[in-house]
């Protein structure tokens, strides 16, 4: 009987160590450039951790979903997703519903979405910003190093181009702000990251 009961606390402290390396957390300061009524510039450190990634068939399940209904059902269809967190500075981190890892020349490219931040008052006075309701985070790191830089997002717009750029189809991700933040000094630890 202790055999056995070693055994099964062998193989647990083994899935939870492997579990522990399919983690990756990101680190870095994010720059954030005002726009609109609001035109200051902002820099907050940014922590994203990814404990896992939206699968080919799932991704595309979303792509049909955002081409025939449109983004709001698209959140719909993701919002229970709980694949890491996204958060700036001391702010409670979004879950992140929609993950994909993938290599880009000779970077690991992570790309990421979550639902975004939304203000009472964008809320309360039905504002414009209120039709971009994803956050968006595309990192770029190197493999040898794990260090990068990114592009971040705080309010997006996801839309589906039918026969855009080459005769095919695309996926728009479309900035509220006039320019896209930057995420600099990226570090990775955790997992692979080629």
């Amino acid at each position: 009987m202790k055999r056995i009961a070693f055994y099964v606390v062998c193989v647990l402290a083994m899935a939870t160590a492997a579990a522990a390396q399919e983690k990756m957390t990101f680190t870095g300061t994010a720059l954030i450039y005002g726009s609109r009524m609001n035109t200051r510039t902002i820099t907050e450190p940014f922590k994203m951790i990814v404990t896992g990634e939206t699968s080919q068939a799932d991704a595309t399940k979303y792509l049909s979903v955002l081409k025939s209904e449109g983004q709001d059902e698209l959140l719909d269809a993701i919002d229970s997703n709980d694949l890491g967190s996204f958060s700036l500075g001391n702010s409670v981190g979004h879950d992140l519903l929609a993950v994909i890892v993938d290599k880009d020349g000779g970077d690991t490219r992570i790309r990421a979405v979550f639902q975004r931040w939304l203000g009472f008052g964008e809320l309360r006075r039905g504002l414009r910003s209120v039709d971009y309701p994803f956050g968006y985070v595309e990192i770029r790191v190197d493999p040898k190093t794990g260090k990068g830089m990114g592009t971040f997002i705080p309010a997006a717009k996801i839309k589906f181009n039918n026969s855009g750029e080459n005769g095919r189809d695309t996926v728009v991700i479309e900035d509220f702000g006039t320019f896209p933040g930057r995420l600099m000094g990226v570090s990775m630890s955790g997992r692979r990251a080629g």
